[in-house]
């Protein structure tokens, strides 16, 4: 999580919390160290911002503390919601996650809209219990433009070994697909997450490649997708 990200997050939490919070309660909610959270106190307040406490004590928000109203207008805020909430379909943990800390975010700032409801069918969950890869690691090296070694089980049930540069994720009402130049074939390749049955990020990188393959992917495929 960057930086900013999470003065937000602990401005947010402490806001809605109704008791002290010690930086251990913090660094569990945002999944960094309790030495992390003392500095951020620190520059929180240094900005100006009202957290009252100390180490060892806990922390809490003065009263009547509040942050810019995001600036949506009724149908953003809508598209929004719904939006998010079509994420418990997509299958992917780490999105879903990151989309209630979004939703949370919104409901601090705006009336609620409990009218809006989405159904939650979809994807299945991409849980490692279960033998499926995170989809979070799939995501992070199409930022990080790293290569992963998969072992893919194809409908057939043949298992290859791959290394596969993967350049976007595709979601689908029951599958997620990642699109991928693949070594093995020399070529692009679409592999069904739920398909992977092992997968590794790799020390090498295809840095600075990473739009020309999309680019090249994109017209392959002859379609707009969105990834």
């Amino acid at each position: 999580m960057q930086r900013l990200n999470r003065l937000f997050e602990v401005i947010q939490i402490l806001r809605a919390s109704p008791r002290p919070l010690r930086a251990e309660d913090l660094s569990d909610q945002l999944e960094v160290s309790p030495r992390t959270i003392y500095r951020d106190i620190a520059a929180l307040q240094a900005m100006g911002t009202p957290i009252e406490g100390e180490a060892g004590i806990g922390y809490v928000m003065r009263r009547g503390y509040d942050l810019p109203p995001l600036n949506f207008d009724a149908e953003e805020l809508e598209a929004l919601r719904v939006g998010l909430s079509m994420l418990a379909r997509s299958g992917d943990t780490g999105l879903q996650r990151a989309a209630r800390r979004v939703c949370d975010k919104v409901a601090a700032l705006n009336a609620p809209a409990e009218w809006l409801q989405v159904a939650p069918w979809g994807v299945p969950p991409d849980d490692p219990a279960n033998g499926c890869t995170e989809l979070t690691v799939f995501r992070q090296a199409v930022r990080e433009e790293r290569k992963l070694s998969i072992l893919y089980r194809d409908g057939d049930g043949v298992e290859t070994c791959r290394i596969i540069r993967p350049v976007a994720l595709v979601y689908h009402i029951e599958c997620v697909m990642v699109a991928a130049w693949c070594e093995l074939r020399s070529g692009f390749r679409h592999f069904r997450t739920d398909r992977i049955w092992a997968c590794k990020p790799l020390e090498d990188r295809f840095a600075g490649q990473g739009d020309a393959l999309r680019a090249l992917w994109r017209e392959s495929e002859g379609v707009g997708y969105v990834s």
